[in-house]
């Protein structure tokens, strides 16, 4: 594993986990999570860990296409939904894991080369180093 100098860490607390509260640092973040109905919790009017995991990889990943299209000097309006799903992991058993979906749209591009920006920002965006060989990403464009 190589070295890596931080230049910027965020700073989150978690307490009572799935049905409890997250605050940031800096108190931006500052809100209660609960676990959806479809595993068993009240839903309602909280967030959870996988819509708040979504939120991050969409804007990292958005982000991330951006620089390699500005970095190409094209201009292109894009979109990043990522779809994050938690579910059995048949190869544990009991336990539990993440898949996702990046719908990724560039409508201004033809497919093939907006395909190639696609790929680009996977390999670079942070989020998707993350989770490289761990969590199944499938990069669908729209």
């Amino acid at each position: 594993m190589g070295y890596m100098k931080p230049l910027y860490t965020a700073v989150v607390t978690a307490s009572g986990g799935r049905d409890g509260h997250v605050k940031s640092e800096d108190g931006i973040i500052d809100f209660d999570v609960t676990t959806p109905k479809e595993l068993g919790g009240d839903g309602g009017q909280a967030t959870n860990p996988e819509q708040l995991f979504a939120s991050g990889y969409a804007a990292c990943f958005d982000g991330a296409l951006n620089l390699m299209l500005s970095k190409a000097k094209k201009k292109a309006d894009t979109t990043v939904t990522a779809n994050v799903s938690i579910g059995k992991d048949e190869a544990e058993g009991d336990g539990l894991k993440l898949a996702v979906r990046l719908d990724v749209s560039i409508p201004d591009m033809d497919r093939e080369e907006a395909q190639q920006f696609i790929e680009k920002a996977h390999a670079f965006c942070p989020y998707s180093k993350a989770t490289r060989n761990n969590v199944d990403v499938t990069l669908n464009l729209v």
